[in-house]
């Protein structure tokens, strides 16, 4: 399999992959339907720096410890599913108003954001163990391992942004509606349970 060859192949599996809404779906449509554009793109280049560690950790060959250890991912997996669990419970119960809409910081903004959406990724094992067992099949024989790793995870970093602009173009035209408190508690509301779900689900995966 040639360089080339690769990039494309390896580009529509997980071109596929992040357009199956998920957490990080989630997270950036409520960050940016609320009308926070900058925390929103924070959320969106956290979420990628997370995915471009995952892929260079595995390309060094570190990630396989989480699946050669169990207490690693058992101990990566607890945390990451408490974290998810913490943060929606925090969603569930905003009453909805412009003082409950703000969280963390007081201007709510993009580093609030990028630690939201790294820590979401990185916490999540099952990231790394998609790119232990996923990323070496498509690093072609005789080039260098590494190189050919980094540069396969930037395509995936790559759609991955240009997908969330899609994703903040659209929050940001409905935002409107969101104007009404009510609107906000049921956004919230549901995105609270998305995120609590995934980490109830995390928890009690194998």
């Amino acid at each position: 399999m040639e360089m080339t060859t690769a990039l494309w192949s390896f580009a529509l599996v997980v071109g596929l992959l992040t357009l199956t809404p998920g957490l990080d779906t989630a997270l950036i449509l409520r960050t940016a339907a609320l009308g926070r554009r900058r925390q929103a793109w924070g959320v969106v280049l956290g979420i990628q720096t997370g995915t471009l560690v995952w892929g260079t950790l595995t390309s060094a060959g570190v990630t396989a410890l989480l699946t050669a250890s169990q207490v690693a991912y058992e101990v990566l997996r607890w945390g990451g599913a408490a974290y998810l669990v913490w943060m929606g419970i925090g969603m569930l119960r905003s009453r909805g108003d412009e003082a409950a809409v703000e969280e963390g910081p007081a201007d709510g903004g993009f580093g609030y954001g990028w630690r939201r959406g790294t820590l979401t990724n990185l916490l999540n094992p099952k990231v790394g163990v998609f790119y232990v067992a996923v990323l070496p099949q498509f690093i072609p024989a005789g080039v260098p391992h590494f190189a050919a790793g980094v540069a396969l995870t930037c395509v995936h970093v790559v759609e991955g942004v240009l997908w969330s602009a899609v994703l903040v173009g659209f929050a940001q035209a409905v935002r409107g509606w969101l104007r009404r408190p009510s609107a906000r508690r049921l956004l919230d509301r549901v995105t609270g349970a998305v995120v609590v779900g995934f980490g109830v689900k995390l928890a009690l995966s194998e």
